[in-house]
Formats: C-alpha cells, structure tokens, sequence
C-alpha cells in the first residue's frame, strides 16, 4: 500500500489504516520502505489452505481423537504447500529417529527476506556490533520484526499443544482479517508443533490401545520422553537431549526471539488458565525489563480471555520464576509466557464438580479475587475446552506482539545494551573456571565436568576467554588455561546464574507456618554440581588473549566389568530414564530390570550389581493400581520381588538405591538403620531441591576418585531432594559419607532445619549375607548434572 506524501492525504490515510487496526498505540504511520514494518502486499489465496479435518480426518479438539506425529507433519507440509505464509524446517532427529520440525509463518514479504530479519536481531542482541550511535539501533528497530517462538507438548500427556498447534496455523494461513494481516505484517512467528515428538506417538498408541477400557485416559506405562520423561522441560540450561539442543541451536540462537510462549497443561481441579505474572521470587540474574515485559504480556493476555467470557484465568499464582531451568529466554534478551490449560482425561471428557475445586498457590478456584476474576462453575471438560483455551491465548499474544512490536524490538536492545554496559556496583568482573590437574586422583570425573561446563556455557552463547598466558587477577597467578567468563556480555546473566550460589529466599505459607513451596528446585550452581573449580573475581583485571577452545575432549572411560541392572518401574519415573541417560553417554552396560524379571528370581545368575533409581517405597512395592491398568504392567515387585532380592543380596550380590528408594530397602530388606527425617513436618525440615556439604572416608574404595570442594578437606557437593538420612543401628551397617554440620551444610538453594540431619549418614553400607546394600540418601546422578557424585556411584557398582 503506497500513498503520495502531500501532507493531507497521508493524514487521511493514516486515519484510514488507523480505523482498519493496521497501526499500532505508540507506533506512527511510516511509507513503506524496504523492512518497514507496514503491510504486506496481499498473499496467495487463503482458500487454498487445507484445513487440518482434510487432513487428518478430524478437527483437533475432538473427543477421543489424538493425531500421531506422521499426521501432524504430514498437515503442515501439506499447510506449508499450500500457503505463502507458512514455511516447514526439519531440524534433525529426536532422541528415536523422528523428524523435529519447526514451521515459520509471517507474511510473504516478511519470508522472502529471512536473512534480513535474522541479522537484525543478532546487531540487537548485541549492542557492541553497531557501537555507540542509538540511530544505528534506532533504523534497525524500525525495520524489525517481532520474533515470536511458540512451542508445544514438551509434556506428551499434555496432549492440547500439538492439536492446538494445527488450529493455529491454520489460522494464520487462511484468515484475512485485519488483526491477522498485522500479526502476519509484524511478526515471524516460528511455531514448533511438539518439543517431543516421540512422546506424542506413545501417549496416543497408549491412548488408543486402552480406549473403552478402565485405562482409558491413564498415562502410559513408560516415560513419554526416552530419557527424561516430564523432566525435558527442566533442561534449559544443561542441554542434555537432543530435542533442547536442536531448538537452542537452531531456533533461539539463530533467531532471539523477544518473546516465547511455551503451551502447557495443568492438573484438572484448579483454575482452568494460567498465565504469568509468575508468582515471587524470581531469579535475581533476570533483568528488570525482562521481569516487567512478562508482567505487562501476561496480564493483557488474560484481559482478553476474560473479555471473551473465558471463566477460570488466574495470573500471579502457582507457577514462579525462579529456575532458568525452564526459561532461556529470560537470560537472552526476550519473556517466557508459560500458559498452562487445565486438563482433561488425555483426549477423554471429564466432569469436576464446584465443590471438587482445590486450591493452587496464590489462587482458590472457588473465589473471584485480584487476579482471578472470572470463576468457573464447574461442569464439563473437553479437549475443545483446552484447545479454544490454547488458541485464544496464543492468538492474544501474537497480537499483543504485532500491536507494540517497537517496544519489544526496542526493549529487547535495551537489555542486550545494557548486560555488555560497565560493571554495575556488587556485580562480579568475572568468573575463572579452573582446569583439572591430571595428577589429581579425581581428575577424570573433573575433567568429565569441566567439558560439560564449557560446552554448556558455549552452548547458552556465552563468550569464553581461554587463557594464552598466565596472568593476575585479584592479587593472585592464575595458569595458562584457565578459562575466563566475562561478565560484560549480552549473556553474562546466564552464566552467573549458573555459575553462583543460590541463596533461596525463606518464604512461609503464613508467619512460623510450613515453607511455601516453590514450583521447582531451588539450586542449579553448575560448578559445585560438575566438581569445577569456579573462582568469583569481583575487580577488575587484564584480559590476556584467548587461544582457541578445542572442542571439548573427554578421556575413555574405563569400567570393570560387572553385570549391571537397572530396575525399570511401569510406574515410570525420571530418575530411572536419567540414569539411562548417564550409562548410554559413558557406554556403560547394562539390562533393564522390570517387576517380572525381579519376580522371576535366580538373580545372581543374571546380575552382580542391581540399582534401584529413586522412587517412592510404595511405589515400588506396589506398583500401578490394578483398579486402572491391566495386568501385564500392574501390582509393583510385591513380596516376591522382595523375597528375590533378599535372596540375591545374601547371596553375594550388590544392592544399590538411591534416595526415597533406600526408605524401600530400609523398610523391606529389615536392614539396621533408621531415616531420622521420617515423619519431622515441613516447617521444621524442608529441603525442596539443594547442594548440601557431605563428608566422606577418603579411604574407603567407594569414595576413590571423588572431586573435592577443597584440597585439604574430604569434603563434595551432594544434590539433596526428599531423601532420607540415617542413623545406623548394628555393627554390619557403617556411614561411608554424612552430612556436613548445621551451619555450613547448605552449599546452594533453601534449606530449613539443617541441624535434623547435621552428621547424619548420606551413604550408608549394610552387609548382609556374602553381599551388602548400599543405601543413597540423595540422587549421586541428579539430572545427568551431579558429575561430582558420580564416582560414589560407580564405584558402588563396579568395586568390591
């Protein structure tokens, strides 16, 4: 659209364009120039658009229909075919071989000129690239475009998100209304359709295997992801799994989105929509911007929805924002809207009556307050209840992104600008990462840490400094080598979130009252977690020169051989896919043990070493309810799985568990040790998720190797999350590792009543037999991050 410059008809045109919706509050009428963000010149036809029923034989938000992943890749490539405004990526591979996709869809102007917009944002993100002159800055956000990454179904039970995600394109594609044509003009919205694509064909294989059956609407028997199962959305940070590492490296860093919605489902007796504001605390490394643009999106999202007469959406409630675990974005440059749509039986109708409404943190459903005004009566809840949910929120966000794109273009400098700014008062110059010396006894577990360190750092964006000579720094001589994280850089925030301690702040349900508790851990201090040492430089110094970081090199891992088994639960949990995890990264081998192998008995025969992964006693003992599930995958190990461990214990075998699963052994196995914790309530011990200080008997084998936090101390990092501590009471059990005393105990994170378990066992031995049990009171592999603790594991398992 062109207009002449005759200063009356432009203003007449502006009125115009105006009353049309095409400009936005605070963003005045320009003639269109190449980059400017006006309107597009008209698309392709949106009648070619196939709609998804066409297909995949059913519109997404049917009862009891659920699409597999070949159906949703199969619409958007017929959606991108057929459509100017849709373009489909395959990224790579997921963890079993299917296809991970990404779909951009913008105007077609906006297509043809991707490049463009993608150097864009990389001279924004990083103000030193374009110097002082705020007019350089200035003509680039002008001709920017609002960068928004929508994701769906990282949870594959969650299963709106990938439905919703087809409904959503198709929109874009097909509608011409004049809030899509600005959405379209404006924006590049980059629209994953599933952050696990495997999960999404076993949720529905399961689903359709046990429709019409007393199944129907259970999650499957298995983890959803290979590896992680629910815990693939708190790898954000450590970029474990091949699906994080395809989006940070081929979407967020490419593109630096300044705003990314991350669809969710929630549990099904509360609030029926979340939206941020997030409740407190928040991280203290994300920048004020980021924390007020998340506000200002959130709020104005539920202002619409309620506005449309969608009952049950709270804000500033349930979910905080403290963890980067789920929020790279928040550390680079843009917001994370996480929405989370209450739940229905998978694909299954299900009925929540009012007086079945249970309150979440910051919110009764049953309540019209501050922040949830509009409350939901009750009644029936279909997937076409959470799809329209979905939609009508990413659709307020996307406009919500087209209406103010300068602001968020120009805020989204502004924080780039102001992380490589001088160094702000309290704030540290940098941080040193210093090398494994090989002559350490410890050095391959630091070395394993050290490479993990790096490659994560580098991975987030984060310039390094290898060091080409020694040099001074704070009055003492740091080696060639060592490695220097400048803070003063567009992500120096994310590395100091995840190089620092945590220090959770002490929040109460009510004063003297239980702990509030947060949404997630409370502690990610990735150098006490690897056995890094990490050194806080607050002056400032002379950067040498940096020589070139190799790509990191870990040496062979060398393991006796012992015959290994991995106890697998039908009720699957995440500690047991992240220790597959960490077995298949160090080629370690290893059977899977499900309730009937152990049933089975005769287990010498088959294993040396059996190793129980973190899990509830009765969860283990009992299994799935056979109420729900069928036979073949319900009823837990049982007293015959009990008497065949006891037997393959005394025997002569190796029995290990970790965490909640050595309250199991304790219970089951009649072992001579007590947890003191059992029964304390919360107010008086919490430990939601911490580093904890152990100590350990430097002479004992199975602590041979272990990275210690100081030379001169025997002293290591321990991830702590509802685990025991024991007190042994017989001459055959023995403390190898305890708990540090109360006032230095807690190395990161929150932690109440530190004195209940001040020189309390962290690892306790029990003889019993010609074997021994070998009791964890932590996870020694904690999300594929505790490297420091892993060589108490292994030694476990492969020394004698």
């Amino acid at each position: 659209m062109r207009f002449r410059r005759e200063p009356r008809l432009r203003f007449l045109a502006l009125l115009v364009v105006c009353s049309a919706g095409l400009v936005s509050e605070g963003e005045a009428y320009a003639p269109q120039k190449k980059g400017k963000a006006v309107r597009d010149q008209p698309s392709r036809p949106a009648s070619v658009a196939p709609t998804p029923r066409e297909v995949i034989g059913f519109t997404p938000g049917d009862d009891r229909k659920l699409a597999s992943w070949a159906q949703t890749v199969d619409y958007f490539s017929k959606l991108a075919k057929a459509s100017d405004r849709v373009s489909l990526d395959v990224l790579g591979k997921t963890t079993l071989g299917r296809p991970f996709v990404v779909a951009t869809i913008s105007s077609p102007s906006n297509l043809s000129r991707l490049s463009y917009f993608k150097e864009i944002q990389r001279k924004l993100a990083d103000p030193r690239t374009i110097g002082s002159d705020d007019s350089k800055a200035e003509s680039l956000i002008a001709d920017g475009r609002t960068i928004v990454l929508i994701t769906c179904g990282i949870h594959s039970t969650e299963v709106g998100g990938p439905l919703a995600s087809m409904n959503i394109a198709y929109k874009l594609a097909s509608d011409d209304s004049p809030e899509t044509r600005e959405i379209l003009d404006r924006c590049i919205i980059l629209l994953v359709p599933s952050l696990n694509p495997d999960g999404v064909d076993i949720v529905k294989t399961w689903y359709d295997k046990t429709l019409n059956t007393q199944a129907e609407g259970t999650s499957p028997p298995e983890l959803y992801h290979h590896y992680t199962g629910h815990d693939n959305n708190r790898d954000w940070y450590a970029f474990t799994q091949v699906e994080t590492q395809l989006v940070v490296d081929k979407i967020q860093n490419v593109w630096r989105p300044q705003i990314v919605h991350d669809i969710h489902q929630q549990g099904d007796s509360g609030s029926r929509f979340f939206i941020p504001p997030y409740t407190d605390p928040w991280e203290p490394n994300v920048p004020p911007i980021i924390q007020a643009g998340v506000n200002f999106m959130g709020s104005a999202m539920a202002w619409e929805l309620v506005a449309e007469g969608k009952p049950g959406v709270v804000i500033n409630g349930v979910y905080d924002a403290w963890t980067p675990a789920r929020a790279y974005q928040h550390y680079h440059g843009g917001i994370r809207i996480l929405s989370e749509t209450a739940s229905a039986r998978l694909a299954s109708p299900t009925s929540i009556s009012f007086d079945r409404l249970t309150p979440q943190i910051g919110v009764d459903p049953k309540v019209r307050s501050w922040n949830f005004p509009l409350v939901w009566r009750g009644g029936e809840w279909k997937l076409s209840n959470i799809v329209d949910y979905m939609q009508a929120g990413a659709f307020a966000l996307m406009r919500n992104a087209a209406r103010y794109r300068e602001r968020w273009i120009r805020d989204f400098y502004k924080v780039g600008k102001a992380a490589v700014d001088a160094q702000k008062s309290g704030e540290p110059f940098a941080f040193l990462l210093i090398p494994p010396d090989p002559e350490e006894s410890s050095f391959f577990w630091r070395q394993q840490g050290f490479n993990r360190l790096l490659a994560i750092l580098d991975r987030g964006d984060v310039s390094l400094i290898n060091a080409k000579s020694s040099f001074d720094a704070e009055g003492k001589r740091y080696e060639r080598g060592t490695v220097i994280v400048p803070m003063q850089q567009p992500y120096g925030a994310f590395a100091k979130a995840l190089l620092e301690p945590q220090h959770y702040p002490d929040l109460r349900e009510y004063p003297g009252g239980p702990p509030r508790r947060p949404y997630d851990v409370t502690a990610q201090t990735l150098p006490l977690l690897m056995g890094v040492h990490a050194v806080r430089v607050d002056s400032r110094f002379s950067l040498p020169e940096s020589r070139t970081l190799a790509p990191a090199k870990n040496s062979e891992a060398k393991f006796a051989t012992q015959r290994i088994g991995l106890y697998k639960s039908y009720l699957a949990t995440m500690d047991e896919g992240w220790t597959r995890w960490i077995f298949d990264q160090l080629g370690v081998k290893y059977m899977s043990v499900l309730d009937r192998d152990v049933k089975a008995g005769n287990l010498n025969s088959r294993f040396d070493c059996i190793l129980i992964p973190a899990q509830g006693a009765q969860q283990i003992l009992n299994g799935l309810a056979a109420s729900r599930y069928p036979a073949e995958v319900s009823g837990g190990l049982g007293k015959a799985g009990v008497d065949a461990l006891k037997r393959f214990v005394e025997d002569g075998g190796t029995l290990i568990t970790l965490n909640e699963a050595s309250q199991f052994a304790i219970s089951q196995l009649g072992l001579p040790v007590r947890n003191v914790l059992e029964g304390i309530p919360s107010k008086d011990f919490y430990c939601p998720g911490s580093l904890l200080k152990i100590r350990f008997d430097s002479a004992n084998p199975l602590c041979a190797g272990v990275p210690t936090l100081d030379s001169s101390r025997f002293e290591a990092a321990a991830w702590f999350e509802g685990g025991p501590a024991f007190e042994t009471t017989a001459d055959n059990a023995r403390a190898i590792a305890s708990f540090a005393d109360a006032k230095e105990v807690l190395l990161s994170g929150w932690l109440l009543g530190a004195d209940k378990l001040s020189g309390r066992g962290a690892i306790v031995e029990v003889k019993q037999g010609r074997g021994r049990v070998i009791l964890f009171a932590f996870r020694p592999q904690y999300r594929g991050q505790s490297i420091a603790t892993l060589p108490f594991l292994f030694n476990a398992m492969f020394k004698r």
